[in-house]
């Protein structure tokens, strides 16, 4: 067999890779960029270059030590975009501290169970969004709180918790009362601790701190089981930015629309440190997505990239107000986080300017990114795939007995490199269930990978439909079914049926004023996707069950029509 054959690619680069920590990244970034602009955070009314971001981060950094953190203890964040999450990002790092990302739907249960499982020291949160009241909910778990000495908590059921920073609310109108007689600190007193020695600490530690320290935990959706934390590096986070950045032609003049959460790599890597690494604007429209804002921002603030999810970008086209607005400043950006429709892809290219928009692949646990698209890549390989490998990363594609496939043969994608994270914090066992012994990260992704080395994800290995001893990948029905010009978003995923052993289950969103009926959906299929690939059961649904990132959690709607169907 000709080795070219086999499901197997490495990308070979001749850009080293930067040994440096997040802390150096962001100096080399104000050495080079200082009065460029770094941060726009429309919500806050905050416009900081290069050079005011570094102090605040320093500011913070110093603060962080003077409450008695040291390096490797972790502390978490709860918390929406805003300026200050950018702020913890770099100084927990420039401080030595590992960054725990504490998902903002969280509530009291799960809150516990990720500042426990990390064993943080501290947390920083908000005091509420919209229904989310985060002081109370954490009161719940840590009553303590209310009458601790601010630094001093000592709280039954979060044992290593013992300082709580609490941040401003975004509108001051909303302002809490008495938040140190709550045994809390406030964020803006914490940056304003650190003194001359603890200056002259964060010195010794910037010679001290290695690359290859953990530095950020984030904790995966644990939709089969409680939640793993991935443990990620200086090393992950400062080099798979840097090539997201490069895959999109990124330089000091772009200023990149974030509404993508923070608290996910999707934020705080393809868009925080693809930017930093090379002197972009990071512009934030709000502390939550919302598609009008978004829309306003990318006009307002001239944005040259814009990144989401698919329904995030689908939310956009469909606006009301979407053609009011100049969007022509638009050229790159990232739809990532879920397969990325091909008909939407069309679309945003088209009506959004977004020629040069990059389609990436990834998970949390390889920082995330393994393939990405470039302005380069022939449109229809734009559309229809995840592009090629990254620099300085290996991917082969798996049968069950861990064989290599042939290209063009689906298998299971496995990752090795510089990008595959230290492990699940604290869990040795759910560690080596995914990365064996010779450090190949097991993603549970099906994927094809063509002559030229393209890759394309054709669902996950829990996804797989196996139908009459057919095998099915949804994602290919959802493409056939997307160009339906009645349809805006659809999800295929597979039911218990008794007689086939699983049957194709379709839920469809169509566009408004569109009407559209199952025996019209299925007479559409008839005689141009095979047989066996036509839904059984068609639903035309208003939304799909979503995660807080935007992610569509296709195991809920197995849960609803399994229900349904008895």
């Amino acid at each position: 067999m000709s080795f070219n054959t086999l499901s197997y690619v490495h990308g070979a680069a001749t850009q080293p890779l930067f040994g440096w920590t997040i802390g150096q990244c962001l100096d080399h970034a104000i050495e080079r960029f200082g009065e460029r602009p770094a941060l726009v955070v429309r919500s806050q009314a905050i416009r900081w270059s290069y050079a005011k971001l570094g102090e605040r981060v320093d500011a913070l950094a110093a603060g962080l030590v003077a409450c008695g953190l040291q390096p490797g203890d972790r502390i978490g964040i709860w918390s929406l975009n805003r300026s200050e999450w950018v702020l913890a990002q770099f100084a927990t790092a420039k401080a030595g501290l590992i960054l725990v990302n504490i998902n903002p739907a969280y509530r009291a249960a799960e809150l516990e169970y990720a500042l426990n499982k990390s064993g943080c020291r501290a947390l920083i949160t908000a005091t509420a969004f919209k229904s989310s009241d985060y002081l109370g909910l954490l009161e719940t778990v840590a009553p303590e709180l209310r009458r601790s000495a601010p630094g001093a908590l000592q709280a039954a059921r979060l044992p290593a918790l013992r300082s709580v920073i609490l941040l401003p609310p975004v509108d001051p109108t909303l302002g809490v009362e008495n938040a140190d007689a709550r045994g809390t600190l406030a964020f803006d007193a914490v940056c304003a601790m650190g003194g001359a020695a603890e200056r002259a600490r964060l010195d010794e530690l910037a010679a001290t701190l290695q690359f290859d320290d953990g530095i950020n935990i984030q904790f995966t959706s644990g939709t089969t089981g409680a939640p793993k934390g991935a443990t990620l590096t200086h090393h992950n986070i400062v080099n798979n930015g840097y090539f997201i950045g490069e895959a999109m032609r990124l330089s000091e003049q772009d200023r990149l629309c974030i509404p993508v959460p923070l608290y996910h790599c999707f934020g705080m890597v393809l868009g925080n440190m693809a930017c930093v690494t090379h002197g972009a604007a990071m512009i934030f429209p709000g502390e939550g997505f919302d598609p009008l804002l978004t829309l306003q921002t990318v006009a307002e603030e001239r944005c040259t990239g814009l990144h989401g999810v698919p329904t995030m970008f689908i939310a956009e086209l469909e606006h009301p107000e979407f053609r009011s607005f100049d969007l022509s400043s638009l050229r790159t950006g990232i739809m990532a986080g879920s397969p990325c429709p091909i008909e939407v892809m069309r679309r945003v290219m088209e009506s959004m300017h977004l020629r040069d928009i990059t389609i990436a692949y990834g998970m949390t646990e390889t920082s995330p990114v393994s393939f990405q698209t470039t302005p380069d890549d022939p449109v229809e390989r734009r559309v229809s795939t995840v592009g090629r490998i990254h620099p300085h990363l290996e991917v082969k594609l798996v049968d069950g007995a861990g064989h290599i496939v042939t290209r063009g043969t689906p298998g299971e994608l496995c990752t090795r490199g510089y990008s595959v994270m230290l492990g699940y914090w604290d869990d040795k066992e759910r560690t080596a269930e995914v990365i064996d012994s010779a450090r190949w990260m097991h993603t549970g992704d099906l994927a094809t990978i063509d002559e030229e080395g393209y890759c394309a994800i054709v669902g996950r290995l829990k996804d797989m439909v196996i139908r009459g001893g057919e095998n099915i990948y949804p994602r290919e029905v959802e493409e056939f079914l997307y160009t339906h010009p009645a349809i805006q978003d659809v999800q295929v995923f597979g039911v218990p049926d008794r007689r086939m052993g699983e049957a194709l289950c379709a839920w469809v969103r169509l566009r408004p004023g569109e009407a559209l009926t199952e025996t019209e959906l299925a007479a559409f299929c008839r005689g141009r996707i095979a047989h066996y690939k036509i839904p059984s059961h068609i639903r035309f649904v208003d939304a799909f069950p979503m995660t807080v990132t935007g992610k569509v959690q296709k195991y809920r709607m197995r849960q609803a029509m399994a229900l349904e169907l008895g």
